[in-house]
């Protein structure tokens, strides 16, 4: 950065002037004054550069001498500074300081609570061990490609058929890139899919307790939101309202409970979709995570006509990416992409061609192999220390688990631990209603392995304390 004098130069600046013909004031004056009160306001800083006499003329539309005249006078008021050639710059005047306040009666604040350091809320990956060599030559390669000026609504061609690889072989399902669209992450693909189909559906089904943002995201495009319990296992088909347009759930590992959904009840819940006619939105939430259980089949592999499968990177990868994918039908995938050119909604392009050159290398499946190791230590450990104390669910998927615990325990909890450094969450924030299950939902991703047994002993400490109900 060029230096002028003893400032930093910061850059050449556009001044947003407004001069009046009609006032009683000469030109000149006035350009002076709003000058003089931008610099002692602070909106022209020191070091700033004006713009030249005949530039700052041209875009006042006013003569050059109008300009000239305003900054000598600030010339000579010592607002400004210069040399021939090199610009005009804001100096740095020693003005008098405001007057200091009355005093006032002390106001007495609480004291703000620590920060809790241990973070054990689920829904967040651990994003601190990744290949760095990888994450480069993705990000070097995207910036070498020249930047693109009509994004394809469906998203990068060679990305689609990368993701359709990707899912036939880590999740079974017979997709080709026609039936991809890369979407900004699974609440983007929700989004979608409701403003698409919420003409002909008015009601949405979402698990209950379940994903607020899915709650949301229906609420948000006009749908009557209706709650479908779960229990240990997942959704529960029985008593699903004949008159849902839509159904939201998540069954490789349900959130909170953790159930994942068995083959008959997935066969089950397909039946009622056929027979009512409702499409069901899959989200194949924590399906790269399994401990000691072989993968179940996907809803969308077993009917893809009934159903719209989301996924995304942020748990294999990082939250921040912002990247996920819609699986669909080729008639419903071409109502979103025109839904998409409507809205301006698009994927970054950058983003697109480094997590295709991630996926091509390998170097996605190489961190997902990783990391399941790394979760599979994470959870063996919160198995070990909270299992002696509380029945624990969902414990063999995903990054996290389920502490039963008696009504008006967890959130008692969940400020205990606040105040002794560990961040908790409870399931009876995730129930639409009354809640029908509690305790705290304890999640190991983004914690270290250090940390998820400190945090988990703290923990196991403060319910051995308070309760000493049998399950």
């Amino acid at each position: 950065m060029p230096i002028h004098g003893d400032h930093f130069v910061r850059s050449l600046v556009d001044l947003p002037v407004a001069l009046s013909r009609d006032a009683a004031e000469p030109l000149a004056a006035q350009l002076t004054g709003w000058l003089r009160e931008a610099m002692r306001g602070g909106r022209l800083a020191p070091g700033e550069r004006l713009p030249s006499s005949r530039g700052l003329a041209a875009q006042l539309g006013v003569s050059r001498t109008v300009v000239t005249e305003a900054y000598q006078q600030l010339y000579a008021e010592g607002w400004l500074d210069g040399r021939h050639g090199s610009g005009t710059f804001v100096t740095e005047l020693d003005l008098p300081a405001p007057a200091p306040p009355k005093p006032s009666a002390p106001v007495r604040r609480p004291e703000p609570e620590p920060a809790p350091s241990i973070d054990l809320v689920p829904g967040e990956p651990w994003v601190r061990d990744y290949d760095r060599a990888a994450w480069k030559r993705a990000w070097r390669r995207a910036a070498d490609l020249p930047p693109g000026d009509d994004p394809d609504p469906y998203g990068l061609p060679h990305l689609r058929e990368l993701l359709a690889r990707h899912l036939r072989r880590t999740r079974a399902v017979a997709v080709g890139p026609e039936n991809v669209l890369v979407t900004r992450g699974t609440a983007n693909g929700l989004d979608l899919v409701a403003l698409a189909l919420r003409e002909r559906a008015r009601r949405a089904g979402v698990e209950d307790p379940g994903y607020r943002v899915a709650r949301n995201v229906f609420a948000g495009r006009g749908f009557e939101v209706v709650p479908c319990p779960v229990d240990g296992d997942g959704v529960i088909v029985d008593g699903l309202p004949d008159d849902l347009g839509l159904l939201y759930t998540t069954p490789a590992h349900q959130y909170p409970l953790g159930g994942r959904l068995p083959i008959p009840r997935r066969e089950r819940l397909l039946a009622w979709a056929r027979r009512t006619g409702a499409t069901i939105v899959e989200d194949d939430y924590d399906a790269e995570f399994r401990y000691d259980v072989a993968p179940l089949p996907a809803l969308y592999g077993l009917d893809p006509a009934r159903v719209v499968l989301l996924g995304t990177l942020s748990k294999a990868l990082s939250p921040d990416i912002g990247l996920g994918w819609l699986v669909g039908p080729e008639d419903l995938l071409a109502v979103l992409a025109g839904l998409r050119e409507d809205l301006g909604d698009r994927t970054s392009g950058p983003v697109q061609q480094a997590v295709a050159t991630l996926i091509e290398h390998g170097d996605v499946d190489r961190h997902l192999r990783r990391m399941r190791l790394e979760y599979a230590r994470r959870r063996a450990v919160v198995v070990e220390i909270l299992g002696p104390v509380c029945r624990l669910h969902g414990d063999t998927a995903g990054l996290h688990v389920l502490a039963e615990l008696p009504p008006g325990v967890g959130p008692v909890l969940v400020r205990e631990a606040a105040a002794r450094g560990v961040r908790l969450d409870s399931v009876e924030r995730h129930h639409f209603g009354p809640p029908r299950v509690h305790g705290l939902v304890i999640g190991y991703g983004s914690a270290s392995l250090g940390d998820v047994r400190r945090g988990c002993a703290v923990v196991a400490e403060l319910i051995a304390h308070r309760t000493r109900a049998t399950f």
